[in-house]
């Protein structure tokens, strides 16, 4: 069976990024390598919709790109998306990508090749968009294979048979739904760091600042690793963590 890569990106008012992001996708890619690219939307009530057609009209009469981009409405939720994604999706490696991360250059390349070898998950070394020490220290740290080190703007693949086989994302998790698939495929010794740099926006610590934002992070790791349950961290993150559309 010839390996293909479904992409699955979650938005929620994603107007800012999904037209360039789609469009990196596709020039960044090999259309006999990418079955799909599934755009699972959770209610936006800005112009991403619009703009993911726009992406798709200005690509479609040209040759060796592909054009088929779905765009379909999910519940709100990160993992409810994901998951609704991966039902349809067609190929035989998902690749989940958040609306403002940027995979390098022949990512699905890198992915297949990483299948081929017998490693079923795995995702990118990661570094912000900004100049940030602190923001700059944690994305070099990311190309490191400690579990600390992952989260899910790094991008993450797993073969669908996988996916499947682990239940796909746990949708009590509103947040931290990245990084409970990512323990249970640690768990399993199947997770590989590729070794090119995804790029992604420090939006998050922008609206929250990059202490505050990074004391909360730490906090939720620390509750999780005492065993709080998936609705006590979507509390304390929607308590203490702005969220800015």
């Amino acid at each position: 069976m010839k390996n293909q890569i479904s992409i699955i990106i979650p938005t929620l008012n994603e107007e800012v990024h999904i037209k360039q992001l789609l469009s990196h996708l596709l020039e960044n890619s090999l259309a006999e390598n990418v079955k799909e690219i599934i755009v699972v939307d959770g209610g936006s009530t800005d112009n991403t919709e619009a703009l993911v057609k726009k992406v798709l009209d200005s690509f479609s009469k040209t040759e060796n790109i592909l054009t088929n981009i779905k765009f379909i409405t999910s519940t709100k939720g990160r993992a409810k998306q994901m998951n609704t994604g991966a039902k349809i999706a067609s190929g035989n490696i998902l690749y989940f990508l958040h609306a403002d991360s940027f995979p390098p250059k022949n990512f699905d390349q890198l992915i297949i090749s990483e299948v081929q070898k017998g490693n079923e998950a795995g995702c990118f070394k990661m570094k912000f968009n900004s100049s940030h020490w602190w923001l700059k220290l944690a994305g070099w740290l990311t190309q490191f294979s400690w579990k600390i080190a992952r989260g899910g703007d790094q991008s993450q693949f797993i073969t669908k048979s996988l996916f499947n086989d682990i239940g796909g994302f746990d949708e009590s998790y509103t947040i931290y739904e990245d990084n409970d698939l990512i323990a249970k495929l640690y768990e399993r010794n199947q997770f590989v760091v590729i070794q090119e740099w995804l790029t992604t926006s420090p939006r998050c610590y922008c609206t929250n600042g990059v202490w505050r934002l990074q004391f909360h992070y730490w906090h939720i790791h620390l509750k999780k690793w005492l065993g709080a349950d998936a609705q006590t961290l979507n509390k304390y993150y929607f308590k203490h963590v702005l969220v800015k559309k």
